[in-house]
């Protein structure tokens, strides 16, 4: 009598190591995608293309200077001068992080000049919310839009928030920053947006 027909319950050591090592290279691929490279890299599909159209709504009750803030759209984007949309959130603890560098930003010569826009794009929040976190850390964008249900996020390709924009005087996307700006990284874009208006 054969090995094998003596003990028909016992099965070989290569059935449990081959998937073991399977789930291992792969387990070892998905890490080091997951933790190589710069996550404000993230690519986006809608690089080189004219912004999605959507409607958004203004913020209600949001002013500046006395006039109620209004919200943008494809006319706007397609002015003739550089954008920077900013998605945002008061919910988002990294937006508080980035916004010190977008108030900045906004009080730059390229946006004083008006070479260079910033808009936000205000994420499934409650008005009142956003209203208090820009009214607290101060409101750097000329325009805010409002994309209270997350649909107008979607057809702009965002993964979560902050992510920043870059948008050319014709209203194509040129660049996508995912994360939080920081001091180089908020330097970095408005410089490339004051280069592309003369």
């Amino acid at each position: 009598m054969s090995e094998a027909a003596a003990s028909p319950g016992r099965r070989s050591p290569w059935l449990y190591v081959i998937p073991l090592a399977v789930f291992a290279g792969l387990a070892a691929i998905f890490a080091v995608g997951l933790f190589s490279g710069d996550a404000s890299k993230v690519p986006s599909a809608l690089i080189g293309k004219p912004a999605p159209a959507i409607a958004l709504t203004p913020l209600e009750g949001l002013q500046r200077d006395g006039r109620p803030v209004p919200a943008f759209g494809m006319a706007d984007l397609a002015s003739g001068k550089a954008t920077i949309v900013n998605v945002f959130a008061s919910w988002c603890a990294p937006c508080r992080v980035e916004h010190p560098f977008l108030v900045a930003m906004a009080d730059s010569a390229a946006v004083k000049q008006g070479k260079v826009q910033l808009v936000g794009f205000n994420y499934k929040d409650e008005a009142e919310n956003a209203r208090r976190f820009l009214g607290a850390l101060g409101n750097p964008y000329s325009a805010v839009g409002v994309d209270r249900a997350g649909r107008a996020a979607i057809e702009w390709g965002v993964y979560g928030v902050p992510e920043t924009f870059l948008l050319g005087p014709d209203g194509r996307i040129l660049d996508k920053h995912v994360g939080p700006l920081d001091g180089q990284a908020a330097a970095r874009m408005l410089a490339k947006a004051a280069a592309l208006v003369k």
